[in-house]
């Protein structure tokens, strides 16, 4: 895992933006097409905002699938991940294809299969990804399943994670964050050929330090990510403030540096 560090969110978002768009043209130009996975939540807008500016990507040449959406939510609600991927990424690029999770789907299971096979029918080359304030990756909330080979599954959400929900302002109140979600897989989002999370913000602070201090668990999914020998986590100061004095000393010294299982 490549980590690069940031003075503010601002930067880290171009800097993550420019370096996606270069993965992007790199891979039509080499097969003519580029699949990728797309997270969104508040973090994800600054990120989202400068990629989708890039207006000499070819963004009929890409292929996106959804990274998570709640179970039973329709995509007109404000939290709904469905709603904020096609006023942010969908509707600004014209992507020639965007594939959704439908958590509101009649025949969930059905709708989940047809999804994964889509999904798996060539690589991915590019996934974004965030880590969420209890260290999830997509919904797979801790203890995460590190084990299952199906590229969705339905995944019950933790209290931290509602709160969070109910923190960036999708939700009224507590009780109104769905209990469920479908999610991509842990491994799935490993298969990706590259991924780039993007992680800004003080409140990831505890979740960025797990992710890179503790061993690589299910407790601290996002630990995982180092195992990827293709992944860049892009972190700003706040998110990085709570990490080993050695780590931080290095990445304010050279900005970037490398770190494994």
């Amino acid at each position: 895992m490549l980590i690069r560090l940031f003075d503010d969110a601002k930067a880290l978002a171009k800097s993550a933006a420019d370096d996606a768009a270069d993965t992007i043209r790199k891979s039509i130009r080499e097969r003519g097409i580029c699949r990728v996975v797309v997270a969104t939540g508040a973090s994800q807008f600054p990120f989202l905002e400068q990629l989708t500016s890039k207006s000499d990507i070819d963004w009929s040449k890409v292929e996106a699938f959804h990274l998570d959406e709640y179970v039973g939510l329709p995509k007109t609600h404000p939290g709904s991940f469905r709603k904020m991927l096609l006023e942010r990424f969908a509707q600004p690029t014209g992507v020639r294809k965007f594939e959704f999770v439908e958590g509101d789907a009649p025949d969930l299971p059905a709708a989940i299969r047809n999804l994964g096979s889509k999904l798996n029918s060539a690589p991915i080359d590019l996934a974004f990804i965030g880590i969420g304030e209890n260290g999830h990756i997509a919904f797979n909330d801790p203890p995460a399943d590190f084990t299952t080979d199906e590229p969705y599954i339905v995944v019950n959400l933790d209290e931290a994670c509602r709160k969070q929900q109910v923190g960036e302002g999708w939700f009224e109140s507590f009780d109104k964050v769905p209990k469920q979600a479908v999610s991509m897989s842990v491994r799935q989002i490993l298969k990706s050929r590259e991924i780039i999370a993007v992680v800004p913000d003080a409140r990831k602070a505890q979740a960025v330090k797990a992710s890179l201090s503790e061993a690589v668990s299910p407790n601290a999914p996002g630990s995982i990510l180092r195992t990827h020998p293709h992944t860049t986590l892009y972190l700003d100061r706040d998110s990085a403030s709570l990490l080993d004095p050695k780590l931080l000393q290095e990445l304010q010294t050279r900005s970037q540096t490398t770190i494994s299982a």
